[in-house]
């Protein structure tokens, strides 16, 4: 498993990056995506996890939980 961080400049840049992506990257998007219609019905059912970037300790916490997973079941 790792970790690749991307710098979008737009919501729907996420969708092009996970094609290119390979398949052990594990996307993650703001949670406010996940509130866009189609665009976040599509996240969500890929499989992309939300972090609320405006609750630190939160998004803190689902990243850490997200990373003790994939190292423990070595899955994405």
């Amino acid at each position: 498993p790792y970790v690749i961080v991307c710098n979008h400049q737009a919501s729907l840049d996420l969708m092009g990056m996970v094609e290119v992506m390979p398949d052990r990257c594990v996307p993650i998007a703001k949670k406010e995506l996940m509130y866009m219609g189609t665009v976040g019905w599509a996240c969500w059912l890929s499989g992309i996890i939300f972090i609320d970037r405006h609750k630190r300790e939160d998004a803190i916490n689902v990243i850490s939980q997200t990373a003790r997973t994939i190292r423990r079941e070595n899955v994405r």
